[in-house]
């Protein structure tokens, strides 16, 4: 089974009555159950998430967003007093060792 993101939504429809399944590898129910009785790892469900999916989840734990220092912040920058001599310089350090 394969899940798809928002983008690949479709429609429902209901299903009417009773359907049976048809086992695709050629056995019957009695078989698949005697297989299943005899190797429980066969009937085990299997799960795989993908990264995207696992980013996904842990967005809950990132850390609440400071709304007072960011504003503060930004008072700083409107008013001309945040940009100082050393954190430029520290700026230009930090850029300089990332790209090198």
């Amino acid at each position: 089974m394969q899940i798809q993101g928002p983008a690949h939504l479709q429609t429902t429809s209901s299903v009417e009555g009773t359907q049976s399944v048809q086992p695709t590898d050629g056995m019957n129910e009695t078989q698949q159950s005697n297989e299943v009785a005899s190797n429980p790892a066969a009937a085990a469900d299997e799960i795989s998430i993908s990264q995207e999916a696992d980013l996904l989840s842990r967005i809950g734990d990132i850390p609440d967003v400071r709304q007072g220092r960011v504003d503060q912040i930004r008072a700083e920058i409107a008013s001309g007093v945040y940009e100082t001599e050393e954190k430029m310089d520290v700026a230009v350090s930090r850029l300089l060792d990332e790209i090198g």
